[in-house]
């Protein structure tokens, strides 16, 4: 059983954890309901297995939630039935940037199943050649979560309760992408008020490694923003009482909603907006830096 996989969401993420865990011999299956066809090609390129929920729950040994932040506690519920009836109890890890909050009401939905609960966070990109991304976990049974070492994937223990591993994604991803905000924020006020040039110089000049660190992140950033807003949600409920933190991640959300929006064609003032930010990131700071 345990290594049988089942990777829930086929998504860069979970495709490529799939195909990971598939290249160090392990099966892994997949439940492709409701997704469309590039999931489907994913996970067929990372050798995962479709198949239904039920077959999926009572095959595999660990079941790993690697779906958007909006869908976490969905996906719990919907194969809580299964879990019930399953005749062994696998160990199921939610490693989805949810808050502490959100990680606890899905162990809520799992109560009473059988199945060993284990808090996660994701940190990094895809796996990928001999990288991979660090995974933590936490929880009474994170110890057991551990032998996915072994099959290629960089797992961390931390010492802690369901929520400790979100709290971590959380605060990471907070200041990585909370910063990115900042950065496209301020690009967009410069631009607009027609000193964009001089900022790219003055940062170039004055603060190289932050200049390259913005015009790299920035435009990496586009094709991700419709995923990110869920997460800064998550992000401004996990901050909770601190009110001015938690309204900060909430607008930090509505910034990548627009971005969003512009990159799927739905505003045209949106739309604008991305090609102000795809103007200032064009030069690479280092020429910038000579031009000056």
């Amino acid at each position: 059983m345990s290594d049988v996989i089942a990777v829930i969401g086929a998504g860069e993420m979970g495709a490529g954890i799939g195909k990971r865990l598939t290249e160090r011999g392990a099966r892994v299956l997949t439940s492709l309901k409701g997704r469309g066809g590039a999931s489907a090609a994913r996970a067929q390129a990372a050798g995962m297995a479709d198949v239904a929920d039920a077959e999926l729950v009572t095959q595999a040994g660990m079941i790993l939630s690697v779906v958007p932040p909006g869908e976490a506690v969905g996906v719990a519920q919907r194969l809580k039935p299964e879990l019930a009836r399953a005749p062994h109890a696998p160990i199921y890890i939610d490693f989805n940037a949810v808050a502490p909050e959100t990680a606890e009401q899905i162990g809520t939905v799992l109560a009473g199943t059988g199945c060993r609960y284990v808090d996660g966070g994701i940190i990094g990109g895809p796996p990928a050649g001999t990288y991979s991304p660090n995974l933590y976990v936490s929880g009474e049974a994170a110890t057991e979560a551990m032998r996915l070492g072994r099959l290629g994937l960089n797992l961390r223990l931390v010492e802690g309760p369901i929520g400790a591993a979100s709290a971590l994604k959380m605060s990471y991803a907070g200041i990585t992408k909370g910063f990115t905000a900042i950065g496209t924020a301020m690009m967009l006020g410069s631009m607009r008020a027609g000193s964009g040039e001089a900022l790219r110089r003055e940062l170039a000049e004055s603060q190289p490694q932050l200049a390259a660190w913005l015009i790299r992140q920035v435009p990496r950033m586009f094709p991700k923003a419709y995923r990110w807003v869920a997460e800064m949600e998550e992000i401004a409920e996990f901050l909770g009482k601190d009110r001015a933190g938690h309204d900060m991640y909430v607008a930090i959300a509505r910034l990548y909603e627009r971005i969003a929006a512009g990159v799927d064609h739905t505003s045209a003032d949106a739309e604008q907006e991305l090609a102000l930010l795809r103007a200032f990131c064009a030069e690479p700071p280092e020429t910038l830096s000579k031009a000056s």
